[in-house]
């Protein structure tokens, strides 16, 4: 699973609504196609690896696959039945901030045919919808 070797700080702040759209990756740059999202949301690791595997699993040994999403926001929670206050609790989960327009994985090597059913396998894992796009 993804995750960074090395944070800033422990704990982030949460934040509030994602609003607006993605400022840059939000065209198609390494591969033939890619999947862009049409909604925001927070993506954990878990989910772009599930992705990952469906992708690769279905173009088997053709094809090249680009993640261009990284988790790097530390996500807490606090254990089962643990009263209210004491602090905050400790990080579980590195999670990813998805806007829409934001290219989240690139494929390459194989034919537009294999490459939309292999996106489609990739998004039915993830939190937010998407669609498939090809390089202009």
């Amino acid at each position: 699973m993804l995750m960074p070797k090395k944070v800033k700080h422990r704990k982030h702040q949460r934040g509030g609504t994602i609003r607006g759209n993605s400022k840059g990756g939000n065209e198609v740059s390494f591969g033939d196609f890619g999947m862009k999202a049409l909604t925001s949301g927070l993506i954990n690791s878990r989910e772009i690896e599930a992705a990952r595997r469906a992708m690769t699993r279905y173009v088997q040994k053709g094809g090249k696959i680009w993640i261009r999403i990284f988790p790097d926001k530390p996500m807490t929670k606090k254990g089962n039945e643990v009263p209210m206050g004491k602090g905050k609790g400790t990080p579980e989960f590195f999670v990813a901030t998805v806007r829409p327009g934001r290219v989240m994985f690139e494929i390459s090597g194989i034919s537009r045919e294999v490459a939309r059913k292999a996106i489609k396998l990739a998004s039915d894992k993830l939190r937010v919808k998407t669609k498939f796009v090809e390089k202009v």
